[in-house]
């Protein structure tokens, strides 16, 4: 096949997807003089749909090398408690006020602004590169191994980077994936998600995570530096019946399940600003490839309880870091070593998996159920009262089964940076 390619370039590492996981692998690699090029398809960063949650543990590796205090300079949320709130009535599931942890709480900031720091922080290293609007088109493949990806640019013209390695992080809709072939196998059945923000007045609940339940519907509210980003749950297939009801109906309903909210729903005038999020949960059988290897979303769609897939993106990351480092150092990757980061890290991510899967069929699929009064299953009303047991979930949330540290030899940089700044990462078009 010919190819009219107008760029060679070399690097250690090709990362596809310049989201949480692929910023923060090229990141680590880029501060051990690692040479390595990050691929994002779109032009900014800026997604409505994406999550914006930063847990303790990922506090704490960035606290690690010295980023936690710049990236909780961005104006953020910080969310302490888990409440679900059902007839009047507030239960606590998960206090993270009780972790022992430099960062007892749930940073809420948009992630374009977490994105752009990290990218900043990265741009320092004279080894790292991100290309903007770069869409993947094929996979460089010689004697059965990825040496490499072939992109075009925003004026359509085609680019080839060849790489000791290629990381998949760009999503739950992958292209590295579906170029590879590898398949999702699904672990837990989908629901629906309206996605969207009212705004936040001073004398709202403050630091706070809230469940509102009652007659069939799950609404959550997760607070910003200036609004509520919303989540009105659904099951699977019920928003066309939703929005042929009526913008008005959907207002009136929110009012109904979150009173406070009444005076502010006004500002949904048009169904473009409620985004339709399709949530499942699903696992890629094998994670890696001769010269290839997935992370994040592009090996394991997470879904969005407890907000927890930004977080265990970025333990793949500093997973993989942590391992490739030195094999890419010496431009040599073995499919063990490969296989070594989905070894360590499949297990976390079955456990994360377990505890959304038991969330979404013992609380979320009754409080959906409008047939009769949501109500917490009783053995979980008995155990929240045990200090040990109560300290579960919220554990679970904040930091997972196995949190991911930075290796001590990746703590520190190893090659001359540009003086810090706060300024996102100069953009190569």
């Amino acid at each position: 096949m010919g190819h009219n390619v107008i760029e060679h370039r070399m690097a250690h590492c090709c990362v596809v997807g310049g989201g949480p996981a692929g910023l923060m692998f090229g990141l680590l690699l880029a501060r051990q003089g690692i040479k390595v090029t990050v691929l994002e398809s779109q032009l900014d960063f800026d997604r409505d749909f994406r999550g914006d949650t930063i847990h303790p543990a990922i506090l704490e590796a960035l606290d690690q090398i010295g980023l936690a205090d710049r990236v909780l300079e961005i104006p953020h949320g910080r969310m302490e408690l888990a409440q679900l709130c059902s007839e009047g009535i507030l239960t606590n599931l998960a206090d993270f006020r009780r972790l022992n942890t430099r960062y007892p709480f749930v940073a809420v900031l948009p992630q374009v602004e977490f994105l752009q720091c990290i990218a900043g922080e990265a741009s320092r290293y004279s080894g790292f590169e991100l290309v903007m609007g770069a869409r993947v088109e094929e996979l460089i493949q010689e004697r059965g191994s990825t040496h490499g990806v072939r992109y075009r640019d925003r004026q359509h013209a085609l680019h080839e980077v060849r790489a000791t390695l290629t990381v998949g992080a760009d999503g739950r809709f992958s292209k590295v994936r579906s170029l590879c072939g590898a398949e999702l196998q699904s672990t837990s059945p989908p629901m629906d998600v309206l996605w969207f923000r009212v705004p936040r007045r001073s004398d709202d609940p403050h630091d706070q995570f809230r469940f509102h339940v009652g007659g069939g519907h799950l609404v959550v509210l997760l607070e910003r530096a200036q609004e509520w980003q919303v989540g009105y749950v659904l099951l699977k297939g019920q928003f066309a019946a939703t929005k042929a009801a009526g913008l008005d109906a959907f207002r009136t309903d929110l009012s109904r399940h979150v009173p406070w909210l009444a005076d502010r729903v006004h500002v949904l005038q048009t169904w473009k600003q409620i985004v339709v999020l399709s949530v499942e949960s699903s696992v890629v059988k094998t994670w890696h490839q001769p010269g290839l290897l997935l992370i994040g979303d592009a090996a394991h769609v997470m879904s969005p309880i407890g907000g927890v897939g930004i977080n265990v993106a970025i333990q793949d990351a500093i997973s993989a870091a942590n391992l490739l480092t030195e094999p890419l150092r010496r431009e040599s990757i073995g499919l063990d070593q490969l296989a070594t980061v989905q070894l360590q890290r499949e297990g976390p991510v079955h456990t994360i998996q377990g505890f959304q899967t038991m969330v979404q069929n013992r609380i979320i699929k009754s409080a959906l159920n409008g047939a009769e009064p949501f109500r917490l299953p009783l053995l979980l009303r008995i155990l929240l009262k045990f200090p040990v047991v109560r300290n579960v979930p919220a554990r679970m949330i904040a930091f997972g089964s196995s949190p991911s540290r930075i290796a001590e030899n990746l703590i520190h940089d190893h090659c001359t940076v540009e003086p810090s700044t706060n300024s996102s990462a100069t953009m190569r078009p």
